[in-house]
């Protein structure tokens, strides 16, 4: 997926909020939106991927204001916050009475909580809107091949789970949950290091997906979504050999679809911008479960 010119807003405004919240000193504030503006002014074309400049961004701020985690302080309350939703999901997954109504539901929970995204231009979004969001999931559903995942997940022997966003990754564990149910073995892959508000394996300990997962792993690099070139070997092992892989979010949409895709992928994600509900074309502010080959 490459960016449009509203790409560039958000871009801006993303970087310009992770810079504030990075540091405090006004003259290194100023010499990184320096620096971040004519990295945007000289990479910013047609044919670029928004999640290659997200990632570029983050590297550039985290460099220059020597904050390695601008988005700390905002990832705990993420994971506090939703381990606190976590309970209704789990029971509305649990009420089910088959496997597929319970995978269905532990889906739309994962979506739901994709939604734990920060400084997106005009997506606004309170914690406690979360619960009304995963009771009304299926109004909210514009692009539905979960039976098709379904199907792919009963047959596949092993799964990679590509996490997206800290608080989000509490509700994973459920959809982790039903993937094990149906006989796959799942590994659980974070970032290496921390980009934007991105689950690193602090956040996938916080929310107990070490106790659900067979097995976590790291991508071995902090890019924005997926670039393969970046990861590591023991990852690279792992994304090569899954029978399905779930990718969430929108950063692993903007590169997978860059991609030749070996293998399943099942992309699950709230559409936050319009560019990638373009590209999809669906409504901004809406739930997407496609699967990919």
């Amino acid at each position: 997926m490459k960016v449009e010119v509203e790409c560039a807003a958000c871009i801006f405004h993303r970087g310009y909020l992770e810079i504030i919240g990075a540091t405090n000193d006004p003259s290194i504030q100023f010499k990184a939106i320096s620096a971040f503006t004519r990295l945007l002014a000289k990479e910013f074309k047609p044919n670029k991927v928004p999640a290659f400049l997200g990632t570029e961004r983050d590297r550039l701020i985290k460099r220059l204001t020597g904050n390695p985690d601008p988005y700390a302080k905002k990832k705990r309350l993420s994971n506090q916050k939703a381990l606190e939703i976590l309970p209704l999901a789990k029971k509305l997954v649990s009420n089910q009475s088959c496997a597929e109504s319970r995978f269905r539901k532990a889906c739309l929970s994962s979506i739901v909580g994709n939604i734990i995204e920060f400084g997106i231009p005009d997506h606004m979004f309170k914690f406690q809107d979360i619960k009304k969001l995963i009771l009304r999931a299926e109004e909210d559903l514009a692009i539905d091949e979960i039976p098709k995942i379904f199907d792919t997940a009963k047959k596949a022997k092993r799964v990679l789970y590509l996490t997206d966003n800290a608080g989000e990754i509490a509700f994973d564990t459920l959809l982790v949950h039903e993937l094990k149910k149906l006989g796959a073995q799942v590994t659980v892959a974070v970032k290496g290091k921390p980009i934007s508000n991105d689950a690193t394996l602090e956040d996938a300990k916080f929310v107990g997906m070490h106790e659900v997962a067979d097995n976590i792993i790291t991508t071995g690099t902090d890019a924005v979504g997926l670039i393969p070139d970046e990861c590591s070997s023991e990852f690279l092992t792992s994304y090569n050999s899954a029978d399905l892989v779930v990718a969430k979010g929108m950063g692993h949409a903007e590169t997978l679809t860059e991609l030749n895709l070996t293998s399943p992928h099942a992309l699950l994600m709230r559409t936050k911008c319009n560019p990638v509900a373009n590209f999809f074309n669906v409504s901004r502010g809406k739930n997407v479960a496609k699967l990919m080959f």
